[in-house]
């Protein structure tokens, strides 16, 4: 009997379709079958890599494929292969190969040496390149290939440095190259490529669903094994890949994946949805196109759930085309890499457009309804994002590109607005608040979500990111607040909304990878789906730092009060009430009470019973009864380096308005209050602060936090501990949110966040006629004069609200 390897040779040499070899009696009628499956596959993913839909001879597409040419030309004229490299610049000759930092630089440049050949090949098959089969760049791809196998990449070789770089990074692109390039590969080259991936990628990778086989990686390593199925005529290495994304879809309760509540977790407790969650997200999308239609799709019903994610867990945090930086973990730290000769800036946005793509993606195995509305969620994002145009984006690759073009150029397609509305992601300690002209989003840390991210040298100073740090953008200014260079030139200890010791930190202080988790449990609160209370018991990084932060979530505005502020480090202990980058030139109009400050830099003042302040073009700040603010305007020099150390060493230089309140170097008890109120002029803000009957501080104490806002019905309330706020009495540490509704109604939402409570019992002095809807685990009763609730174990819920709904007497 004939090989099937000899029978593939006769395949590449004759070039004839398994179709036309039936004919000739060359296969048997099921081989053939056999055979047409994985072309088509592979006709498929060459689809997926390189786009379709677009012209090559029109723009966006023609000056991009230009450029792709130009890219490869100059790859092509670098490659030297030699011992140890492929390419002067990228050695993968470890000297002493082992696991440390030098040692994920060699392998980082495996990953490298395979994708230069990958935008090689992409060049030699795209249209539009100048380099369009070109028969040079075709024997340097595979001269390249051999070269890797023969030295580096290879059933013999020990892996060093980072696991990533051998189980996905390298091998996703060698897959790609081998259908990019499959009809001029050799039988024997497809052979030792697929033995090297399966050396470095066997089955036992997806074998359990722990340790580095899961969520994001998890989808990476089922996309390797699906193409080397593809790519080897291998159906059970296929199915395999099918089957072991099944783990990825279930809701989770602890660890990495979604949760039910939308959260998104990578690395056990990192939120991830603006990074892992987006190769998941763009993953899964891809594999799902691949194998839909094929004996090997994927039938698990629970994929269902990664379909009700993409408005549940992805969009929450895409806001005009960027994805909130407090989902994106250390990717934060990636602006400028020194090894980028493009020199293209990685920011919010450009993270943010991969993400428009995949919902595309996705949308095409969804129902009609889903993609009909994705469709629309995505050309609203595009056609809004003014900052960074997706379709001139320069790092999205032309498939991306090609999709984002389809949905804005379909007539059929009408742009979705931005909703309105707060989403509270208790397990993963973030929110998002969203009002028309601006959105919000709140970083804090608890047991289970760390203070920040850092590990492979990145994102070294994100130390206080989950201090409460609140992030805010407007509908068509500020943007780029956290795009233009703000991670490397920002004071790392005065993130805006944030309390922290000024004691000194090292790079990458608590430990890689999440290591350090703050050892409280009060973190969370309370939402009806528009406002919410929410606070966050803080406990310093490595420091003796203690504090009680509340934000209650309103209209048009957010109201922030902090109190129990101690700490003995002998440092300054700081909350930064705002720090705004003004870009380069910094002249933006700032004033005090009606007052004009100088616009000059360095300028700095303490603000002595400020009522109100605003910043032009940004929004106002209201400091009920008066506040002792410090402001300065600063430039600020700094490094992608200083933060990543494979970011450029190029000094930046941007200009900073900070507003802060300086508590001292041992507080006992500091304690602030302010009023955000994005957006809002000068006018708007100084009559907030004038209307001192608008907001009513209930409570500011190491006991309780609450607010009330008689012309909203708003009365929010987190019960560090039980007793009585207002028209409250909690027997609990509880957060309750009230909103009175102009029908008579009131809708009343409460949590647990510490997850604790076995019963708790709130009553409200407040006259109701009848409770008209409630979870079946309340009993209540309402004797006119006042209403009392009585809950069961809430310690299973999540910290998630229980909804309440009353008749007002």
């Amino acid at each position: 009997m004939t090989s099937p390897w000899s029978r593939r040779a006769f395949l590449l040499t004759t070039g004839g379709s398994a179709l036309a070899l039936t004919a000739a009696g060359v296969l048997p009628p099921d081989e053939a079958a056999a055979a047409d499956a994985y072309e088509a596959l592979r006709t498929k993913w060459r689809t997926l890599i390189l786009g379709d839909g677009f012209v090559p001879t029109a723009e966006p597409f023609k000056s991009r494929l230009a450029e792709l040419g130009t890219t490869a030309r100059e790859l092509r004229a670098a490659m030297a292969p030699a011992t140890g490299s492929l390419w002067p610049d990228i050695s993968y000759a470890d000297p002493d190969p082992d696991t440390d930092q030098e040692s994920y630089g060699y392998s980082a440049n495996v990953v490298t040496g395979y994708s230069r050949l990958s935008t090689m090949a992409q060049a030699y098959r795209q249209e539009g390149t100048g380099l369009t089969g070109d028969a040079g760049l075709r024997a340097d791809i595979l001269t390249g290939l051999d070269h890797l196998y023969a030295q580096v990449y290879n059933e013999n070789q020990a892996r060093f440095g980072n696991w990533y770089s051998w189980q996905i990074g390298a091998p996703q692109h060698l897959l790609d190259l081998c259908v990019l390039m499959y009809d001029q590969l050799s039988a024997a080259q497809i052979s030792n490529y697929c033995k090297a991936v399966d050396h470095f990628v066997p089955d036992s990778a997806v074998g359990s669903y722990t340790g580095t086989s899961t969520g994001a990686n998890r989808v990476d390593l089922c996309r390797v094994l699906a193409l080397r199925g593809v790519v080897g005529a291998d159906s059970a290495k296929i199915a395999l890949a099918r089957d072991a994304l099944s783990p990825v879809f279930p809701y989770v309760t602890a660890g990495d994946g979604l949760y039910t509540d939308g959260s998104f977790i990578q690395h056990t407790t990192v939120p991830y949805t603006g990074s892992y969650g987006s190769v998941m997200l763009g993953g899964i999308g891809m594999l799902f196109a691949l194998l839909r239609g094929s004996s090997w799709e994927v039938t698990d019903p629970k994929k269902q759930i990664i379909f009700d994610a993409v408005e549940k867990a992805w969009a929450p945090f895409i806001y005009n085309g960027l994805v909130m930086d407090g989902v994106a973990g250390r990717a934060i730290s990636r602006g400028l890499a020194a090894s980028d000769a493009k020199k293209i800036q990685a920011d919010d946005h450009l993270r943010g457009h991969p993400i428009l793509s995949a919902v595309v993606l996705l949308g095409q195995g969804a129902s009609a309804a889903e993609n009909a509305r994705w469709r629309g969620l995505v050309k609203g994002w595009v056609r809004r994002d003014y900052y960074s145009p997706p379709l001139s984006d320069p790092s999205l690759g032309l498939t991306a590109l090609a999709r984002l073009k389809g949905v804005e150029d379909d007539t059929t397609v009408a742009a979705t607005a931005e909703p309105t509305g707060h989403r509270l992601f208790t397990d993963m300690a973030r929110a998002t608040h969203r009002r028309p002209g601006w959105a919000a989003s709140i970083s804090m840390a608890d047991p289970r979500i760390t203070y920040y991210e850092t590990g492979n040298g990145e994102n070294l100073r994100g130390w206080h990111t989950g201090s409460g740090m609140l992030y805010w953008w407007g509908d068509t200014y500020a943007n780029g607040q956290y795009s233009d260079a703000f991670w490397p030139t920002v004071d790392p200890y005065r993130l805006p909304g944030t309390t922290a010791s000024r004691k000194a930190l090292g790079d990458a202080a608590g430990g890689d990878w999440g290591a350090s988790l703050p050892d409280v449990k009060w973190v969370g609160g309370a939402s009806d789906g528009q406002r919410a209370a929410i606070g966050q018991y803080l406990k310093g990084l490595q420091s003796t730092l203690r504090a009680k932060k509340s934000w209650f979530c309103l209209d048009d505005a957010i109201v922030c009060l902090g109190t129990g502020i101690a700490c003995t480090d002998g440092a300054a202990v700081e909350t930064t009430v705002e720090n705004r980058n003004l870009g380069p030139t910094g002249t933006t109009p700032f004033q005090v009470d009606g007052a004009a400050k100088p616009t000059a830099v360095p300028w700095s003042a303490t603000l002595t019973g400020a009522k109100w302040a605003h910043i032009g073009g940004h929004g106002g700040y209201v400091f009920p009864g008066g506040a002792t603010v410090k402001a300065l305007r600063e430039e600020r020099t700094g490094k992608w380096s200083d933060i990543n150390k494979g970011g450029a060493t190029t000094a930046i230089a941007r200009k900073y308005l900070t507003m802060y309140v300086d508590h001292g170097t041992a507080p006992t008890k500091g304690t602030y209050a302010y009023v955000l109120m994005p957006g809002a002029s000068a006018a708007q803000t100084a009559a907030r602060a004038t209307d001192t009957g608008w907001l009513q501080i209930l409570a500011n104490s190491d006991d309780q936090q609450g607010v009330s806002v008689p012309t909203l019905g708003f009365t929010g309330v987190n019960f560090w501990f039980g007793g009585t706020v207002g028209k409250l009495t909690a027997s609990a540490p509880c957060s309750v949110q009230i909103s009175e509704k102009s029908d008579g109604t009131a809708v009343i939402c409460v949590s647990d966040p510490m997850r604790a409570q076995t019963s708790l019992t709130l009553a409200w002095n407040r006259a109701v006629s009848a409770v008209t809807a409630k979870p079946a685990t309340v009993t209540s009763a309402a004797t006119g004069a006042s209403l009392k609730l009585t809950f069961g174990d809430l310690s299973g819920t999540r910290g998630a609200s229980q909804r309440i709904t009353v008749k007002l007497g």
